[in-house]
């Protein structure tokens, strides 16, 4: 029988990495093919339309016939307008009683109706810009949209986590994979720092890095209740890494208290004092994405065990499982029949057993688990 691939993630000193920045919109691309950018470069930049607002001329003017309102304009459509300036107004009785109609924002008028009476005033462009996010070299521009980047150097991913690109310093906070990242760990020093504990982040040790300022923090593992504390709402199903909080989070390992694989705590101590991009990003369905951290430019020691993930599965292999109903644990292989079977959805699938940490031996479809370095 074949080998049964099963993908890992990626923890090693040299990696090539390329990165597609692109614009949620056309626009306009600021870097050339050979460009050497960093991180905060603005590689694509565009604007979205600002959010229009709609004023009713004919009943503020009381104008009878909507037609008639385009006698009493001050402005037309196309002009700028600020906050508060008259755009309309009627000639009143002798010049008296007059009736007048100004701008509720700044921008510009779009359009004036005479079918309705009304005017469409457009808020100021929103603008979008796009940056490099890594250190490297642009390899390739897409028109209008965006770039590639490419680099060179620690690559390390995650298997969850949360909050958008960021980056800072490397700093291992605690001793080993199996110390627990709590508040004491973390003080004013580690402001715009990317702070690395063992197996488990607290809920106090997260809140703590907001006070302070951290980048990020990353770690083996962490409690879900402190997950949705600090995210103010439970995890849905779709991709994370747009959630609106003051630092980003990475979890190496799964749920729970989990020591961080030596191999992936071995790098990190490699990488302190060097600067990163992470992003907590992550969706683990369709169209695998891993939270991640790259150091550009990280030259290899030769002292962190590199992984060959080619082998493929085999009895007494490490695997962790990546879907539910044992979502985030480690286990061992302990065989790989190699008939098709019949699993819970009726879909008839190449499976696996192994034995979870407890010592149960669970039977688990092939593309469930991914594997990890003992």
């Amino acid at each position: 029988m074949a080998n049964a691939y099963t993908p890992g993630l990626k923890v090693t000193e040299q990696a090539t990495v390329r990165k597609t920045r692109r614009l949620p919109i056309l626009g306009e691309v600021l870097v050339q093919p050979g460009q050497e950018v960093r991180p905060d470069d603005v590689v694509a930049r565009a604007s979205l339309p600002g959010n229009p607002q709609t004023v009713n001329l004919a009943a503020l003017l009381g104008v009878g016939e909507p037609q008639d309102v385009v006698h009493y304009l001050l402005k037309k459509p196309g002009d700028p307008v600020k906050k508060g300036e008259v755009i309309a107004r009627t000639s009143g009785l002798f010049g008296l009683f007059k009736k007048e109609v100004t701008s509720p924002i700044d921008g510009t008028i779009e359009m004036v109706s005479t079918v309705t009476g009304q005017a469409v005033l457009r808020e100021p462009p929103i603008p979008v810009e796009v940056t490099a996010y890594i250190k490297g070299k642009v390899v390739d521009v897409i028109p209008r949209e965006g770039a590639i980047i490419e680099t060179t150097g620690a690559f390390i991913q995650g298997i969850f986590g949360v909050g958008g690109e960021r980056r800072g310093i490397i700093d291992v906070a605690v001793s080993s994979p199996d110390d627990i990242l709590d508040a004491p760990a973390i003080g004013p020093q580690h402001k715009g720092k990317v702070v690395v504990g063992g197996s488990l982040m607290t809920g106090a040790a997260i809140k703590k890095a907001a006070q302070v300022g951290a980048s990020a923090l990353v770690a083996g593992g962490i409690i879900d209740t402190d997950l949705v504390e600090f995210l103010g709402h439970d995890i849905g199903v779709a991709i994370t890494g747009h959630e609106d909080v003051p630092l980003t989070l990475m979890i190496t390992e799964g749920f729970g208290r989990i020591r961080m694989a030596q191999r992936t705590f071995d790098l990190f101590r490699q990488l302190a004092g060097e600067e990163c991009s992470i992003n907590g990003a992550t969706q683990i369905r369709a169209g695998v994405m891993r939270p991640e951290v790259i150091v550009p430019g990280h030259k290899p020691s030769g002292l962190v065990a590199q992984q060959n993930l080619q082998e493929g599965l085999a009895p007494g292999m490490p695997v962790r499982i990546i879907r539910e109903p044992y979502f985030g644990l480690l286990a061992e292989v302990v065989d790989l029949p190699p008939e098709l079977q019949v699993i819970e959805t009726e879909a008839k699938v190449r499976i696996l057993h192994a034995r979870l940490q407890d010592g149960r031996v669970v039977t688990i479809p092939r593309a469930n688990v991914e594997i990890i370095e003992s």
